[in-house]
C-alpha cells in the first residue's frame, strides 16, 4: 500500500458533535446505513440499529439485542469485541466507519470483564497471549488464583474486618491530642461530639475524652438514645462512626484524638459531626460488592539518532550480579556497517558456570567505532577513534524456573543515550525485549549446550554447607564508624567477610555493606552467604527498603528484604508505596516476592489497592515495563471486581484545552449531557471550572459535595506536565510531617493531593480558602503577608500557624533544594498556614538566567515573612527567636533519620525523573542532612544557612518583582 493516511482517525480527532455516516451488517444479511453522532455511545447506536432495523426483511429473526455485540477493526488493525457499551463511538476509533452485529459466544461476563480490565490498564489482553511466553502465562494463570482467591475470602469475612479492607482509618502518626506550638501543657480539654443516627434527625452532643476509644463514644451514645426516646438498649459491638459528608469511618483500638478528622477539629477548635451507622448497613455495602465477584468468579516509535561517520559495529558483553561485575568484560571483532552484521564468533567469559550466581545477568551493548574529528594544525596528537553506543540489551542467564539457558535467543535491543560514553553496558536496565520490533536492532545469540542434560541452579537446601562458617570474634566498631557507606578497603572487606557472623550478632542493620562486599563470583562465598541470611535478624523498614536497590539482586536477599517489609502497618507502606513500585523494575522475572507482596497488601487495604493501580497505570506507556507493569494490573483488577466498576465510573472525559473561556463551559455541560459520563460528571459544577492561566492550561474542576449542602471539592486536571516529581516532593514532606509530629512538633503542614494517573498527566488536590502571595500582594496595599489573613480576634493564631508553617517549610525547601521559588508558587491560606506548590526543580536543580544562578538564598525567608512573625512589631525578638527554635529543632529531627531520606531516592532512580537518575544526584541530598557528621555540626551549618537566607533575602525580593513584571507582560 503506497504511503498517505487511511482510516478515521482523522475524523475522530476533531471537536464538537458532528454527525459520521457509519455502515452496519447485520447477521441477517441486512445492510444498514446512518447518521451517528461522535459521541453517541454503542448501547444508543444498537438502539438505532434496532429501531432502523424494524422496517427491513428478517427482523423477527434478531431476538434480544443483549444477545449480539458490534464488532469492528480497531486502529492497530485487529478485530475488536465492543463489549463495554457505555463507550462513545468516538472514544472506540473504529479504523473504518464499518460496525458488524454478531451473536454472543462465550461467557459475556468474562469478555466484559476483559473489556473492562484492558480500558482500564490501557493495554490489551489480547496482547499477552499473542507473546506466548511461557512465563508470563504461567504468571497470569497463577495470579488469578491467588488475587481471585482473595477477593473470596475478603467477602467472608466479619462486617469489621470487611471494614478494615474498605474503609481502612485514616489516623495521626502519634495518639497525643495537637498541642499549640511547643506549649508544655498536655491539653486536657473535654471533647464536644456532635452525634446522631443514620435515618434521623435528631443529634446529641456528647462530651468524651480525647484519650477515650471510638467504642467508649458509641456507648454514650446508646446510652443517650435509650434515655432520651426510651428505646431499647442495643449493643455498641453492632455500630460504628462515620464522619459526616465523607466515606471515613472511625473505629478500631486507637484514641479518638489519633483520627485525623477528629485531630483536625481538635486543633481549630470545632466539634466533630459523627453519625451512628448500624452494622446492617455496612453488611450491605459488603453483600452488594460479593454479588459483583461472584458473577465474573462463575462465568512509541523511537526516533532515530542522526546518521554519523561510521566505520565498524563491535558487540561488547559483560556479566553482572547487581551492579558488580563478575568477571571481564568480552568484546567482539569488528564488523563492517551494513543492514544485517554477522560476527559469527564465541564470547567467553573468564568465569566457572558453577560460580554464577543464581541471579546473573548478561548484559550486551552495540557500538560503532568512528573516527574523531581532525585536530587543529599545530597538534601533535594523532586522530584516535571514538565509540558511539548503538544499542543495549540484557537477558538472564537462568530463566525463571532456576534452568540455564541454552539454545538461540533473538534479543530486541533498546537504543543507547549518546552522550553517556562511559559505561557502554547497562546492568540497571531491564530484561525485557524491546516491544517495539520494528524499529529496534535484533541481536541474534546462542547459548551453548555445556551438558546432554537440563542444568538447574541447585535449590538452597542442597548448596548450605554449615562447616564453612566463621566463628571468629573480633571488634568491627571502628571499621563501621569511621566509613561512610560502603567505601572499604581491601583489608577491610577481608575483615568484614572474616568476622560476617559478628556483622550478623552486632551490627545487623549492616547487612547491605556486607552483600556488596561478598564476591557472587565465587561459589563458596555465595553458599556462606545465604546461609547466613538464613539466621539475620529482621531489620526496621528504614534499613531494609535500600536491600531492594538493583545492586542486590539476589533471591534470597529479597526475599529477606521482603520479610521485614511484612512488619510494616498499611500507613507506613502507603508512605513507601511510590517507591516500592519504582524498584518492581528492578526484579529478574514477573513471578517474584515484590509483586506478590503488594497485590496481597492491596487486597487487604483498598486505600493501597487504589494507589497502587495508580502508580501502575500512570507509566503504562513506558515501553520497558508496560508487560510487567500490565500483567500485575490485571491480576489486582481481577482480585477486585467491584474497584473496575468504580474506576469505570469515574473516567473523566478529554477536553480540548483550545478556545475561549465561554465555549470551555459549553463544552463541560455538553459532556454532562453525554450519557456514557453522565455518572461521574453529575456532581460537577460546570460555571465554576475554568483554565488556568499557566503555561500548560490546567483545567480547575469544582463538584459539589453530596453529603454536606454547599460544599465543595476542586481538582485541577493537568496535561503536559510529569507529575511524579510533584508526587515525590509532597511525599517527602508528608513524610517529614509525620516524623515532626512523632517528636511532638506540629508545623501546620499542608501535603497537598497530587496524583500522576498517566503519560504526563494528573490530579492535584485544591487548597480552598487559599491564594498565592502575588495575588495577595496585587489586590492589597499592605505587601505583608498579613494581607491573607482575615482581620479579627483570630489574627493572633492565624500568626501562629503562619510561623509554625513558615518554619517548616523553611527547612523541608532546604533539606530538598527545591528551586524556582517566587510569590506565584508559594500560597497562604486564610487560616494563616503557609504551603509551596509547583515542584519543578528539586535536589539544588536551581534556575539560571545568563549563566546566572536567579536564587542565590539556601530558603525563603523575606523580611514580609518576619514582619508577620513578629507580629509588626520590629523589636519582637522573642518571637523571632521561638521561629528560629522550630527550624532548628525540624531540621536536628529531620538528620537523625537522614538514611531514610537518601534510601528512598535511591530506590526513585528506576523512575527516570531527569533530576534524578543517578547517586551524584542524591549528593545534595547527602550534604543538606550533613550525613556522616555530628548534630552540633549540623545544626552549626544550617545556623550559617539560617543567617545567609535571612541576609540575602532582599535578592529574594528582587527575583520576585522580576517574576512579576515577566507575568504581567506576557502575551
Amino acid at each position: 500500500m503506497p504511503p498517505g493516511k487511511y482510516g478515521m482517525q482523522e475524523e475522530w480527532e476533531k471537536e464538537g458533535d458532528q454527525g459520521i455516516m457509519m455502515d452496519f451488517l447485520l447477521p441477517t444479511g441486512i445492510f444498514l446505513k446512518f447518521l451517528v453522532s461522535r459521541n453517541d455511545t454503542i448501547k444508543s447506536i444498537k438502539k438505532m440499529v434496532w429501531k432502523n432495523a424494524r422496517s427491513e426483511a428478517l427482523f423477527a429473526a434478531l431476538g434480544d439485542p443483549d444477545a449480539y455485540v458490534f464488532t469492528c477493526i480497531n486502529q492497530t488493525a485487529e478485530r475488536e469485541e465492543l463489549e463495554e457499551e457505555s463507550r462513545r463511538i468516538s472514544d472506540v476509533r473504529p479504523f473504518m466507519c464499518v460496525l458488524r452485529l454478531v451473536a454472543r459466544e462465550g461467557d459475556r461476563v468474562e469478555k466484559l470483564t476483559n473489556t473492562q480490565i484492558s480500558l482500564l490498564i490501557g493495554k490489551g489482553l489480547h496482547e499477552f497471549e499473542a507473546q506466548k511466553n511461557h512465563e508470563v502465562n504461567e504468571f497470569r494463570t497463577k495470579m488469578r488464583m491467588f488475587c481471585e482467591e482473595k477477593a473470596l475470602d475478603r467477602q467472608r469475612l466479619p462486617w469489621q474486618q470487611w471494614m478494615e479492607y474498605s474503609f481502612p482509618c485514616d489516623l495521626e502518626p502519634c495518639c497525643s491530642p495537637p498541642e499549640c506550638g511547643n506549649a508544655k501543657s498536655k491539653n486536657t480539654k473535654k471533647l464536644f461530639i456532635n452525634v446522631k443516627f443514620e435515618a434521623s434527625d435528631e443529634s446529641f452532643m456528647l462530651q468524651q475524652d480525647p484519650q477515650d476509644l471510638p467504642v467508649a463514644l458509641i456507648r454514650s451514645a446508646l446510652k443517650k438514645k435509650a434515655t432520651v426516646f426510651r428505646s431499647v438498649r442495643q449493643e455498641p459491638e453492632d455500630y460504628t462512626l462515620q464522619v459526616n459528608g465523607r466515606w471515613d469511618f472511625i473505629y478500631g483500638s486507637h484514641p479518638l484524638c489519633q483520627y485525623k478528622y477528629i485531630f483536625f477539629c481538635l486543633r481549630n477548635g470545632q466539634n466533630p459531626h459523627l453519625t451512628m451507622v448500624h452494622h446492617s448497613t455496612i453488611s450491605k455495602y459488603q453483600e452488594e460488592q460479593g454479588q459483583m465477584c461472584n458473577q465474573v468468579f462463575k462465568s512509541r516509535s523511537l526516533s532515530r539518532p542522526p546518521p554519523l561517520p561510521l566505520k565498524k559495529l563491535v558487540v561488547q558483553a559483560g556479566l553482572f550480579h547487581g551492579s558488580e561485575l563478575l568477571c571481564k568484560v568480552v568484546t567482539s571483532s569488528e564488523v563492517t556497517v551494513c543492514s544485517e552484521p554477522l560476527w559469527d564468533q564465541k564470547l567467553e567469559f573468564d568465569i566457572n558456570v558453577a560460580d554464577l550466581p543464581r541471579m546473573s545477568r548478561l548484559c550486551f551493548a552495540l557500538y560503532a567505532v568512528i573516527e574523531k574529528a581532525k585536530k587543529p594544525r599545530g597538534t601533535k596528537k594523532k586522530n584516535k577513534k571514538a565509540d558511539c553506543p548503538i544499542a543495549w540489551v540484557n537477558t538472564m542467564v537462568f530463566d525463571y524456573k532456576d534452568q540455564l539457558k541454552t539454545g538461540e535467543f533473538l534479543l530486541s535491543t533498546w537504543p543507547s543515550v549518546p552522550d553517556d560514553k562511559s559505561d557502554l553496558l547497562n546492568p540497571m536496565g531491564t530484561v525485557e525485549k524491546n516491544p517495539n520490533v520494528d524499529s529496534a536492532a535484533g541481536l541474534l545469540i546462542r547459548f551453548p549446550n555445556i551438558r546432554q542434560h537440563p542444568l538447574y541452579y541447585p535449590p538452597l537446601e542442597k548448596v548450605l554447607d554449615p562447616k564453612h562458617f566463621c566463628t571468629g570474634i573480633t571488634s568491627l566498631k571502628e571499621i563501621m564508624d569511621n566509613k561512610n557507606y560502603t567505601e572499604f578497603f581491601e583489608d577491610e572487606k577481608e575483615l568484614l567477610w572474616k568476622l560476617r557472623s559478628v556483622v550478623r550478632d552486632h551490627y545487623p542493620e549492616s547487612l547491605s555493606k556486607l552483600l556488596l562486599i561478598t564476591k557472587w563470583n565465587k561459589r563458596e562465598d555465595v553458599v556462606q552467604m545465604v546461609g547466613l541470611l538464613r539466621n539475620w535478624p529482621e531489620l526496621p523498614a528504614i534499613h531494609a527498603l535500600e536491600l531492594l536497590d538493583y545492586s542486590f539482586p539476589d533471591p534470597a536477599v529479597r526475599s529477606f528484604t521482603i520479610r521485614c517489609l511484612r512488619k510494616l502497618s498499611d500507613g507506613e507502606l502507603l508512605q513507601y508505596l511510590i517507591q516500592l513500585v519504582q524498584v518492581l523494575k528492578y526484579e529478574s522475572y514477573l513471578d517474584c516476592d515484590l509483586t506478590t507482596f503488594l497485590l496481597e497488601r492491596a487486597l487487604s487495604n483498598r486505600r493501597i489497592g487504589h494507589f497502587l493501580f495508580w502508580h501502575l497505570r500512570s507509566e503504562i506507556h513506558v515501553a520497558s515495563v508496560s508487560c510487567v507493569f500490565g500483567l500485575i494490573l490485571e491480576a489486582y483488577c481481577r482480585g477486585n471486581i467491584h474497584h473496575i466498576k468504580l474506576l469505570t465510573n469515574r473516567y473523566l472525559p478529554t477536553l480540548s484545552k483550545s478556545g475561549s473561556q465561554k465555549m470551555t463551559a459549553e463544552d463541560l455541560k455538553l459532556c454532562i449531557r453525554q450519557e456514557s459520563y453522565v455518572e461521574a460528571l453529575s456532581d460537577l459544577l460546570a460555571d465554576k471550572c475554568r483554565f488556568m492561566d499557566s503555561k500548560m492550561k490546567p483545567l480547575w474542576m469544582m463538584y459539589r459535595n453530596p453529603f454536606v449542602q454547599g460544599d465543595m471539592v476542586g481538582i485541577i486536571f493537568k496535561n503536559g506536565d510529569d507529575l511524579r516529581q510533584d508526587m515525590l516532593t509532597l511525599q517527602m514532606i508528608q513524610l517529614m510531617e509525620n516524623l515532626w509530629k512523632k517528636e511532638g512538633l506540629d508545623l501546620r503542614m499542608i501535603p497537598y493531593g497530587c496524583l500522576s494517573t498517566g503519560n504526563k498527566m494528573g490530579l492535584i488536590e485544591v487548597v480552598k480558602n487559599s491564594d498565592t502571595i502575588a495575588n495577595i500582594q496585587r489586590n492589597s496595599s499592605n505587601s505583608a503577608a498579613t494581607a491573607a489573613f482575615n482581620k479579627d480576634e483570630k489574627l493572633e493564631k492565624a500568626i501562629e500557624e503562619f510561623t509554625l508553617s513558615c518554619a517548616g517549610y523553611c527547612v523541608a525547601t532546604y533539606i530538598l533544594g527545591i528551586g524556582d521559588r517566587h510569590n506565584d508558587n508559594i500560597m497562604i491560606r486564610e487560616t494563616g498556614q503557609l504551603f509551596h506548590i509547583d515542584f519543578g526543580h528539586f535536589l539544588g536543580n536551581f534556575k539560571r538566567k545568563l549563566g546566572i544562578n536567579r536564587e542565590r538564598v539556601p530558603f525563603i525567608l523575606t523580611y514580609d515573612f518576619v514582619h508577620v512573625i513578629q507580629q509588626g512589631r520590629t523589636n519582637n525578638s522573642e518571637k523571632f527567636e521561638r521561629f528560629r527554635e522550630y527550624c532548628e529543632r525540624a531540621y536536628k529531627i529531620l538528620c537523625r533519620n537522614g538514611t531514610l531520606f537518601v534510601n528512598l531516592f535511591a530506590m526513585m532512580k528506576a523512575a527516570g525523573l531527569p533530576e534524578l537518575t543517578s547517586f551524584k544526584d542524591i549528593q545534595y541530598l547527602k550534604d543538606s542532612l550533613a550525613l556522616g557528621k555530628s548534630e552540633d555540626e549540623a545544626l552549626k551549618n544550617f545556623k550559617v544557612k539560617f543567617n545567609e537566607a535571612l541576609r540575602e533575602s532582599w535578592k529574594t525580593k528582587v527575583n520576585w518583582m522580576m517574576h512579576s513584571l515577566a507575568k504581567d507582560n506576557r502575551p
